[in-house]
């Protein structure tokens, strides 16, 4: 069953293998709590986004569970993928970019930090 599975602390990791699980399932509901985590990671994408696209960023590296290797997501599947998750309760299955440059792509946390940095520096809190 699902709920054995334990829950990917990546609410948008659309290398989750449990979204692969029952692909002619009807979809199912998220719990608030997924749901507004969901909701927040996608909050959070769009500000990485509007501060890392004028870097040349184009995206995120995600660790993926399932195969322990890194995918390269560009910004616009990030979207993609939470806005399913949010309206499905799955993550539409992907490819990752193929042959991305890595130096064109940060980590979810670098973002974090940056976000933070950038935050901290213009004194809003």
């Amino acid at each position: 069953m699902l709920d054995d599975v334990p829950r990917d602390p990546f609410a948008d990791d659309p290398d989750d293998p449990a979204a692969a699980l029952g692909e002619t399932d009807s979809p199912q509901s998220l719990t608030s709590a997924e749901r507004d985590e969901a909701m927040t990671d996608l909050a959070d994408v769009e500000v990485f986004r509007s501060l890392l696209e004028p870097q040349g960023v184009l995206g995120l590296v995600l660790d993926c569970p399932e195969c322990g290797e890194q995918h390269y997501f560009d910004w616009e599947l990030l979207r993609g993928n939470l806005r399913q998750m949010i309206d499905n309760g799955r993550p539409q299955v992907h490819e990752p970019a193929y042959q991305p440059d890595p130096t064109n792509y940060v980590t979810w946390e670098y973002a974090r930090g940056y976000v933070d940095g950038v935050t901290d520096t213009e004194g809003h809190h």
